[in-house]
């Protein structure tokens, strides 16, 4: 027994720090991503005056090019670049020499080996000196690129380790060589044999080839030497005065000082000391998110699975944002980080949804270097996010939504760029398209929302919508089995919801919890009184037995429930419906039958527990209210106002009400709209004074 109350009163300390560990696991995540130098505490953009002190440099830093002046540099190298083409020395020797041993084998076939030796050395002297004569020009291969008819294109010609340049023109192609050797070969001076002019031609390749990989590796050293930097600016210098306007050129130098600060000043720092700072940064966001929860949103503490869900976000955000800023090709505003309020406001308030959204995007902020305009940005778009979201069953409303939050994105880039250039040329439309798919992406809030349902044991209008099908099995079982049960559900569905929708509570789920709170009766329907056609079977029965049997339709229920899988939030209903009322009926005959016995009330009171949410406590109430309403017979408007004010006084009287969240006011609109339905329902006549 000792043990037991140890053991009652340490769990939920445990499960406190459970809590507290995952938060503190969460934030030692997140601070991992941080960089460990220091980050420039100077926020600036062209146009802007400069809010800071003046700004005098602290030490020599170069002034860098802009990315278009270096695209430009690079765009003069390029042009006046030449590639470069390798010459072939031996080529031309060994081409000869085959020629030579052609020459002879033709000249010995054709039964010339005795013709005058003289001559034939003569001939293959001069067709030898004219296919080096040939060589020593050059027979080039242009690549197709360079087949052009600028005549100040020139190549890069590697001579051994030497090169020069020349012109395309200079050189033979491998056409014009050939058209040489026809017309040596058919001068009769020469005295060349036909046969010898196509072995002359054999012998011809060309000896200059474009040398890809020199010409590569040449233009990218051009390129590399490019200077980076376009001035100095010396240490004392003042950079700019507090009040003026950043121009280009200010900004530029201020650009350059960030730049040389992060690389040299700043890696001089302990990383220890900048993480700590990040950390400490992270703790105070998550801080007052906690607050917040503890103070508003307490059951998320009270269950590790809402806690995990709302924390999850935050990672998975932190970790995508560090991830996209490490991809040149991506922007950081791709990234949607709108799916969350949306998902986050299908399962709780829209408080949260926002508070959530800060928080991810504050974290964000320190992963990306777009500063103020990113957070602006988010923030905005995730107002827009949670008021323009629609339930997510409503695909109309719900492109509408993506319409919404893109228009809010779009406006607040145009915005921030006419506030920092001034005009409309300044837009970054690159960024508009990112935003763009951005909004695509956020679509993906429709799938996330069955599945983090699944995961963290949510309820879904998606879910709560195919529950309230009347075609399934249960709901089916129930309408064959206990038709008059089935009604009385519905009939409850009908109070309830009506009740919910006066006091702004969730009316799809305390109807499906109407539909499917009475199923236990399905086991033995006949045993309730809406179900019997005259036979009551509970005549001859123990007191105490037929109680039981009333009793275990919420057990039994339950135990139904969980077999089919309905969700934890429906599961609820059936158990707290009647919370830890007795059944009077029973109870109140077996006292009066047995007056010399002590009676043990526990064997007449349902299990509980008590309701503990509004959508439970209304549907407690409009339970008892139909149920009860069925005994009158050609009731009056005020015996009906009498019978909901007794049985309202009698659930707050045994305390069936004391752990949910309706208030006095709500209980009172319950209460009206109660007794207005009932009055519809059993066609009371308006009661005029006499």
């Amino acid at each position: 027994m000792i043990m037991n109350e140890r053991f009652q009163v340490f769990f939920p300390r445990l499960k406190q720090l459970a809590n507290v560990g995952t938060v503190v696991a969460v934030a030692l995540l997140i601070s991992l991503l941080y960089p460990s130098n220091v980050k420039f505490k100077y926020e600036f953009q062209r146009g802007q005056i400069w809010k800071y002190d003046d700004l005098v440099s602290p030490f020599d830093f170069a002034i860098r090019k802009t990315t278009e002046e270096l695209q430009a540099d690079k765009a003069l190298v390029m042009k006046d670049f030449w590639p470069y083409y390798a010459l072939n020395e031996s080529l031309a020797n060994a081409k000869m020499r085959d020629f030579e041993a052609e020459f002879d084998s033709w000249a010995k076939d054709q039964g010339l080996a005795n013709a005058p030796k003289l001559k034939l050395e003569e001939i293959k002297g001069n067709c030898l000196a004219f296919l080096e004569k040939i060589y020593a020009r050059g027979i080039v291969q242009l690549n197709p690129e360079h087949l052009v008819e600028d005549q100040k294109f020139v190549i890069h010609v590697v001579k051994g380790n030497t090169s020069f340049k020349r012109t395309p023109s200079s050189f033979a192609s491998l056409e014009e060589a050939n058209a040489q050797v026809d017309a040596f070969g058919n001068a009769p001076k020469n005295g060349v044999p036909s046969e010898a002019i196509p072995l002359m031609k054999a012998a011809l390749v060309q000896n200059i080839t474009y040398d890809e990989p020199r010409t590569t590796a040449m233009l990218a050293d051009a390129i590399n030497n490019i200077s980076p930097s376009r001035g100095l600016v010396a240490q004392g210098e003042t950079i700019v005065l507090k009040g003026n306007v950043v121009t280009d050129e200010v900004y530029e130098k201020l650009v350059s000082y960030k730049a040389k600060f992060e690389s040299d000043i700043s890696s001089q720092k302990s990383g220890w000391v900048v993480y700590i700072g990040y950390l400490l940064l992270t703790g105070l966001i998550l801080g007052a998110f906690i607050m917040y929860v503890n103070s508003y949103r307490r059951e998320i503490f009270k269950n590790w699975n809402y806690l995990a869900f709302v924390l999850i976000w935050m990672v998975a955000f932190s970790y995508l944002t560090f991830l996209v800023e490490r991809m040149e090709v991506l922007s950081v505003y791709v990234i949607p980080f709108c799916v969350v309020p949306v998902v986050v406001r299908h399962f709780f308030t829209y408080r949260l949804a926002f508070f959530t959204h800060v928080v991810v995007v504050l974290i964000a902020g320190f992963l990306t270097a777009e500063g103020h305009q990113f957070l602006f940005t988010q923030i905005v778009a995730g107002v827009v996010a949670v008021l323009a979201v629609a339930d997510a069953r409503d695909w109309s409303r719900f492109f509408r939504s993506v319409v919404a939050i893109f228009s809010a994105y779009l406006l607040s880039q145009i915005g921030m760029a006419l506030i920092e250039e001034g005009n409309f040329r300044s837009v970054d439309w690159q960024s508009m398209g990112w935003l763009a798919f951005n909004g695509l992406l956020t679509l993906l809030a429709f799938p996330l929302i069955p599945l983090t349902e699944r995961m963290f044991g949510f309820t879904s209008s998606i879910s709560l919508v195919e529950l309230s099908d009347m075609n399934r099995p249960l709901l089916r079982e129930l309408a064959m089995k206990a038709p008059g049960t089935f009604q009385h559900s519905l009939q409850v569905g009908n109070l309830a919801e009506a009740a919910a929708n006066e006091i702004g509570a969730d009316q799809l789920l305390v109807r499906v919890g109407a539909l499917y709170h009475d199923i236990g009766k399905t086991l033995e329907p006949e045993y309730f009184v809406e179900n019997q056609s005259g036979n009551n079977p509970h005549e001859g029965m123990p007191r105490t037995e037929s109680a039981q049997i009333i009793i275990e339709h919420v057990t039994e229920g339950e135990k139904m429930a969980k077999k089919h899988r309905l969700p934890l939030t429906i599961q609820r209903f059936i158990t707290t419906h009647h919370g830890t009322t007795r059944v009077e009926y029973f109870y109140k005959n077996h006292v009066a039958e047995n007056p010399e016995l002590v009676v043990d009330a526990s064997q007449f009171t349902y299990p509980g527990p008590l309701p503990s949410s509004k959508e439970e406590a209304i549907l407690m109430l409009a339970d008892s209210v139909e149920a009860t309403s069925r005994s009158l017979k050609s009731p009056t408007g005020q015996d009906i106002d009498n019978l909901v004010n007794k049985i309202f006084k009698g659930k707050i009287d045994h305390g069936q009400l004391n752990e949910s969240k309706l208030t006095f006011g709500e209980l009172e609109v319950c209460r009206a709209v109660f007794q207005k339905m009932l009055r519809s329902i059993h066609h009371v006549r308006i009661e005029y004074p006499e």
